[in-house]
């Protein structure tokens, strides 16, 4: 089990502060840091634990696209691997490509980032080929309050977790 941190990496911070700065009107409802306790149960080897992951709520309409993101992020060096759609994506499977993945949450509603943990402090821009936000979109992404917990339904835990490393 990895150890549970009671705080997100500042990393993991800035992903969801940029998407926030960079479209203030997106969505949230599926933004998440750090697990419930019903996670952490489920899924005791999960990146969200030691706060070395975000979940970024796919919002095309507002201009977060997840697809869009999904495949740009792989050449972003702090990746660790990629959830979304039912795919999964790995820097170290990365010449097999996109894969199916198949934990128990296909991951529909948000794009799910697992970061290196040797990149943990690293804030440089994550979405860089979009255009760069305001000064005050940058500040008020600074000061809004960031999802703790995220709510994880309880599923069948007797079937491989959906963050195991064997998954990858």
């Amino acid at each position: 089990m990895k150890p549970v941190v009671k705080k997100a990496t500042p990393a993991a911070l800035a992903v969801l502060r940029q998407a926030t700065a960079l479209k203030p009107k997106r969505k949230k409802a599926s933004d998440g840091l750090l697990p419930s306790a019903a996670h952490v149960t489920q899924s005791p080897n999960s990146d969200h634990n030691t706060g070395l992951a975000a979940d970024l709520t796919h919002d095309p309409d507002n201009g977060i696209d997840c697809a869009e993101i999904f495949e740009k992020l792989k050449e972003d060096k702090r990746v660790s691997y990629l959830i979304f759609k039912g795919k999964i994506w790995s820097k170290e499977k990365s010449k097999l490509g996109n894969r199916r993945y198949t934990g128990s949450n296909p991951h529909n509603k948000h794009l799910h980032i697992s970061i290196n943990a040797t990149d943990a402090a690293d804030t440089s821009p994550w979405f860089w080929w979009m255009n760069q936000p305001k000064i005050i979109n940058q500040v008020k992404a600074a000061i809004v309050a960031l999802p703790v917990k995220k709510a994880y339904p309880v599923e069948d835990t007797s079937k491989c977790c959906q963050h195991c490393p064997s998954k990858k």
